[in-house]
């Protein structure tokens, strides 16, 4: 039998990182060795300045003043105070005196591990196995190196090693079955997994076994051979404790077997304990073959019986009924929930409005409830039997929400205004209100019925989260600060508490909300935080190597790392990307010096009343950021004391210094399309599948006349989605731009047209924007992308481009907010020339009948005096309130 030394594995990490040192060919006398041992000691328990002293002894004596381990610890100990450059200086100055000294390597590894230099440490410890190949310590280290670089084949090796020298450790065994897992060399793998759980004692009930044998099944699936799997399962079914997973993992594994009735009364017992499970209904109908709407119904009213109470064997028939059936199920179960006041019930069902028949049916019966509750205060025409008042209030509120969904915004805000002056103190009606302003386009509005909803229930943290989201959307990025600042930690200021929980939600609408307002810099200081945030959430796995396999958590252990290598795939870090590489684009197209330069020229061509206006604005703003200085002066010496304190008893520091991030520095980059590069590199790597990824990349590519790399990215982007409009248009800008370059050699643009798509082929820029303008002409956003392409392309035709995206027929389809808004846009930052820009109050004006709510085709004068009026009705109706609390 194997002896199983667990307790090695649970030694303090401080204690671990160094390991057992002894010094090389260079002896030290009984004294200073003493000295030095104690150095060691100084270092495992953090007695930072007594190691230094200790060091300073030695050192002191003339015979050992060059003691390359003395120097080297000492380094050390100078980083773990932060002294990094006098570290590194002791440290190679240790080196030089004594190259073969694996401890000098070794504490080199370390301070190039604490700096994050993977790459750089490992070499570090392989040095030192040179001089000492069977160092523990160092092989754990280097593992655990190899393994957060995802270098699997030396993982292996090294794996490898430590099970050769210490075969009798539960972690040399683990380590090196998973090493062969990873490389996906199953056999090996549970040939090494099976002659370790021989050597396990099998008490009645224990978790870490149990997880032992999860782990090897799951190595047996992966290798493809199902039957094996859930033999293997069967054969332990009585060690396994997490019972639920044992059930679930063996229930897919007999409908892959196409054992069904096996499988059926497994799903049965699952439903017996979790009766709302989706899932398991879903593999009970492939289990019971029922293909037909009959034959899934039965399933379904079956469980209405057995759980009278459940909600989810009434909800699912809802998804493939039709006729009748569908409409008394559906009445049914829309009524009980309005009876019970079931706030999500629109969110419940709006998955059926993607079919228009249930769509349209929801409406019919919701309609014909408001009605008959008006008439006889009841569901039925009949009036009975007779329903409560809040009844009909949640009829309105999912109502208001209905009308909303189909762009009704008017309808929507009456119903919802009908339902607070039932109900006023009701905050879902408030926050509904806000809601639907935000879909009509007036952000501020929006806010301020938020802002009434928050201020109802001061302690709910939704609202309040919601209420700040609200804000940062319409660019009010300081009262979104002081709103979250009412659950961060006091003495701190939010935007850094924030940013030190990863409140990346936060930070991502801030980059929009800065990058609307043009402050570039702030924009990409808030996209370059949550990048590191990323960064930082991929180096903290580094704690989980050990202690997984020391805690036998395998499988959670495996799934970490697969997810650790797609993390930069995560819709926060594409959304942070994308505002990024915008920004950058943005900046390297019109740089913020060349814009400063052009205003200080056009100040001679105003006319003296209006250089006046603009020195006045230039005052003030420039009085404002003088505040706005101070301001941050106070929170930066309120953030250092805070930090003073924090770190009061603390003299370690674990991880690099960062480079601070300066706005004014971040917005005038010196390559800014080098820099977009950066953001744009992961999504090329793990987004492939998201066709922004190769927009964004084609984007890039241009500007830097990359032309292979741009046919790349339309390529990549024909087979995510070929029916992209923006994608269109670059395509048709990258033929303008091959036929048109004078820089592409003739074997270059062989090259391009033996590469091209087919349906490319020799075909020209003009040709396939006529040949997509006609394909699409009752799509606005399709007409709005070919105009663009042929104000670019064929200026001497601007009149005719503007008029085609300036276009607002009721027939066109997509003719929404949305898209209008962007046609605003592009007129004013002159994408369609001066043409555009005075075409744009005209249109404006068209748009203003169309969508009467927006604000963005208001005025400034209409928006002022509709604020009084807003801020009259909301102090007459808070006064109503207070009324009726009273």
């Amino acid at each position: 039998k194997l002896i199983l030394l667990d307790s090695l594995l649970q030694e303090n990490r401080t204690q671990t990182e160094l390991g057992t040192i002894m010094p090389s060919n260079v002896t030290l006398p009984p004294k200073e060795n003493a000295l030095f041992k104690r150095i060691l000691k100084c270092y495992e328990q953090k007695q930072y300045k007594n190691g230094l002293k200790f060091a300073k002894q030695i050192l002191t004596n003339p015979k050992f003043s060059e003691h390359g381990e003395t120097q080297a610890m000492k380094g050390l100990i100078l980083n773990c105070l932060g002294r990094k450059e006098e570290a590194y200086d002791h440290v190679r100055r240790g080196l030089t005196n004594d190259l073969k000294s694996h401890v000098c390597w070794h504490v080199y590894g370390l301070l190039q591990r604490s700096d994050k230099k993977y790459a750089e440490a490992i070499k570090c410890y392989r040095n030192a196995l040179k001089w000492d190949k069977d160092n523990i310590q160092i092989l754990r280290d280097l593992s655990l190196l190899q393994i957060q670089m995802r270098d699997l084949e030396g993982y292996k090796e090294t794996r490898h090693q430590l099970f050769q020298l210490r075969p009798t450790q539960r972690a040399s065994w683990i380590g090196f079955a998973m090493s062969y897992h990873l490389m996906e060399d199953f056999e090996m793998a549970l040939k090494i997994l099976e002659e370790f759980r021989k050597t396990q004692k099998k008490p009645t009930y224990d978790y870490e076994y149990s997880e032992l044998l999860l782990y090897q099944n799951m190595v047996i699936r992966e290798s493809g051979d199902v039957d094996a799997a859930l033999s293997h399962l069967e054969l332990y079914e009585q060690a396994i404790c997490d019972k639920i997973t044992f059930k679930e993992t063996k229930g897919r594994y007999l409908l892959q077997l196409g054992r069904l009735k096996e499988a059926e009364s497994l799903y049965v017992e699952l439903l017996k304990r979790n009766p709302e499970n989706h899932e398991y209904y879903k593999q009970l109908e492939v289990a019971r073959e029922a293909n037909t709407s009959e034959e899934k119904l039965a399933i379904y009213v079956e469980y209405q019986e057995k759980f009278p109470r459940a909600q989810a064997p009434k909800r699912l028939p809802l998804n493939f009924l039709t006729g009748a059936e569908l409409e008394t199920r559906l009445s049914t179960y829309i009524r009980a929930a309005l009876r019970k006041g079931v706030p999500p019930l629109f969110v419940d069902l709006r998955p059926l409005y993607l079919v228009p028949e249930k769509f349209q049916l929801i409406e019919t019966l919701l309609t014909s409830f408001l009605d008959n509750q008006l008439k006889v205060s009841s569901f039925e025409s009949s009036g009975s039997p007779q329903e409560s008042p809040t009844s009909l209030l949640w009829t309105y509120y999912f109502l208001s929400q209905h009308y909303d969904y189909k762009s009704d915004y008017q309808g929507a805000l009456d119903l919802v205004n009908t339902a607070i002056e039932h109900t006023p103190t009701l905050i879902e009606l408030f926050t509904l209100k806000g809601k639907i302003y935000k879909h009509a386009g007036d952000p501020e509005e929006a806010v301020k019925w938020l802002d009434e909803a928050q201020s109802m229930d001061t302690a709910d943290r939704y609202i309040n989260c919601k209420a700040a989201k609200y804000m940062l959307r319409a660019n009010k990025v300081a009262e979104a600060e002081a709103m979250c600042g009412k659950f961060t930690r006091e003495g701190v200021p939010a935007m850094d508490n924030l940013n030190e929980m990863q409140c990346m939600w936060f930070q991502s609408e801030c980059a929009l909300a800065y990058q609307r307002l043009g402050q570039f810099g702030e924009s990409l200081k808030k996209c370059s935080e949550i990048d590191r945030h990323f960064t930082e959430i991929i180096e903290d796995q580094f704690d989980f190597h050990t202690y997984c396999m020391r805690k036998m958590t395998l499988k959670a252990y495996v799934d970490l790392l697969r997810l650790e290598n797609q993390l930069r795939s995560h819709k926060f870090y594409e959304k942070t990307a994308a505002v990024a590489i915008k920004t950058y684009i943005r900046l390297h197209d019109k740089p913020l010096q060349e814009a400063d330069s052009n205003n200080d020229k056009n100040c001679d061509e105003l006319d003296p009343s209006e250089l006046k206006k603009r020195k006045n604005k230039a005052k003030k703003a420039k009085r404002k950021a003088e505040q706005e200085k101070a301001m941050a002066e106070q929170d930066k010496k309120r953030k250092e004391l805070h930090n003073k304190n924090k770190k009061k008893n603390e003299e370690e520091l674990d991880s690099p210094a960062k480079d601070e991030l300066i706005p004014e520095k971040l917005e005038r980059p010196e390559e800014p399309l080098e820099e977009a590069a950066k953001f744009l590199t992961p999504l090329l790597t793990l987004a492939t599948n998201n066709i922004n990824t190769h927009l964004l990349a084609f984007e890039i590519y241009l500007r830097k006349g990359k032309v292979l790399l741009m046919l790349r990215s339309i390529k990549q982007g024909l087979v995510v989605d070929p029916t992209n409009y923006q994608l269109q248009s670059c395509i048709g800008r990258f033929l303008h731009f091959v036929a048109t370059s004078s820089t592409i050699p003739d074997e270059l643009k062989k090259v391009l047209r033996s590469s091209l798509p087919p349906t490319l082929e020799g075909k020209t820029c003009s040709e396939l924007n006529t040949d997509f303008l006609a394909k699409h002409k009752e799509e606005l956003p399709a007409q709005v992308i070919g105009a663009r392409v042929l104000a670019a392309v064929e200026p001497k035709r601007m009149e005719e481009a503007v008029k085609m995206a300036t276009q607002l027929d009721p027939s066109l389809i997509n003719r929404n907010l949305e898209t209008c808004r962007e046609v605003l846009e592009l007129l004013n930052q002159g994408d369609f020339g001066v043409l555009g820009k005075n075409s744009a109050e005209k249109y404006k004006e068209a748009c203003r009948e169309i969508f009467p709510i927006a604000k963005c085709f208001k005025n400034s004068l209409v928006v002022v005096s509709e604020k009084e009026v807003t801020n009259n009705l909301s102090n007459h109706t808070s006064s109503q309130e207070r009324d009726i609390e009273s």
